[in-house]
């Protein structure tokens, strides 16, 4: 790809394993899909499918996994140039059970080691992440080491170069105890302070937010997000909606569009491709929130999530049904 990319992505990535059963437990299950799958790979996913060009900065074990992995970005239209092996780790698997709608257990194997928490700071491209339209990092990124040193020098990287045509630096909070060596949120905030100093927009569920910032009350978090550096802040709130607040007074706060869920596992990423879409094309905070929930509304009522992420012309077809006037 020449120039620079809409959006570079950075963190987990591996292959999902899911039930072709929903509401069975995990045990009685007998057949399962494959899913390239982790969580910033997905967003970049959903960004290509919405007509952006993407590509991640991660790495797999040298193993079928891992060549499945590049593959697939490679179908999705995805630039894996940056996915690079590690001998000795094995790529990441990640089963889930599916008890619609709103029990979505997931089961991690990343031992010893997952590889994309050994992605080192000299082995980053920092020119091109620096000259990226948007580029997207996530907590998961900062539990462990290298991966923590590589997310901030990529951050810091990015804050110092400067330029034009730059759009946001999207931090996600993305706060999964398990992957922290405590589990402790008092330990990692020092680590989402650090990024978000960094960062023009965060996004994150009400839990994550306090994770980073102690509050726990949603306009609270975005005023302290805001408060903590970034311009955007985006707090999801599940069935209340979501609440946007920029930095110069604009507040959205839009409520979820409806869906029969099937698997909600993959709806978060597909809200932040259709973020990164909508803050590439300029769009106002409300505008942001209904384009982003569709999106999700979408994945959610399907199973997959990197396979189910949707194009524009669904997103589009679904806002306009729900429109005043719309199709019912």
């Amino acid at each position: 790809m020449a120039g620079p990319l809409d959006l570079i992505t950075m963190g987990r990535i591996g292959v999902d394993l899911y039930p072709l059963e929903t509401g069975v437990p995990l045990a009685r299950v007998e057949t399962f899909g494959k899913f390239l799958g982790g969580s910033p790979t997905n967003v970049a996913v959903a960004a290509a499918r919405l007509g952006r060009s993407a590509a991640v900065i991660s790495r797999t074990g040298r193993d079928p996994f891992g060549d499945y992995c590049r593959l697939a970005l490679a179908e999705f239209g995805v630039d894996g140039r940056w996915v690079t092996p590690v001998d000795g780790l094995p790529t990441p698997v990640t089963f889930c059970e599916i008890f619609p709608p709103d029990d979505f257990p997931l089961y991690f194997y990343r031992q010893p080691k997952a590889p994309d928490l050994v992605i080192e700071p000299d082995e980053l491209d920092l020119a091109a992440v620096a000259a990226a339209r948007v580029f997207w990092v996530s907590g998961t990124g900062l539990c462990e080491e290298p991966s923590r040193t590589a997310t901030l020098t990529a951050l810091a990287a990015r804050s110092a170069a400067g330029g034009a045509g730059r759009v946001a630096t999207v931090f996600d909070l993305d706060w999964r105890p398990v992957f922290w060596p405590d589990g402790s949120a008092a330990a990692a905030r020092p680590h989402y302070l650090a990024a978000l100093a960094h960062a023009t927009v965060a996004v994150g569920n009400v839990a994550e937010c306090e994770v980073a910032t102690g509050e726990r009350e949603p306009l609270a978090c975005a005023d302290a997000l805001l408060a903590a550096g970034v311009e955007l802040a985006v707090v999801k709130r599940g069935p209340a909606g979501v609440l946007l607040a920029h930095r110069d007074g604009r507040v959205a706060e839009v409520p979820p569009h409806p869906v029969e869920v099937v698997n909600g596992l993959g709806a978060g990423d597909a809200f932040g491709g259709a973020l990164c879409h909508g803050l590439l094309a300029g769009w106002p905070p409300d505008r942001l929130a209904r384009y982003a929930n569709a999106a999700g509304a979408l994945v959610a009522g399907r199973l997959a999530c990197s396979a189910a992420m949707p194009f524009a012309h669904e997103v589009d077809a679904l806002l306009a049904a729900a429109a005043p006037g719309g199709a019912a």
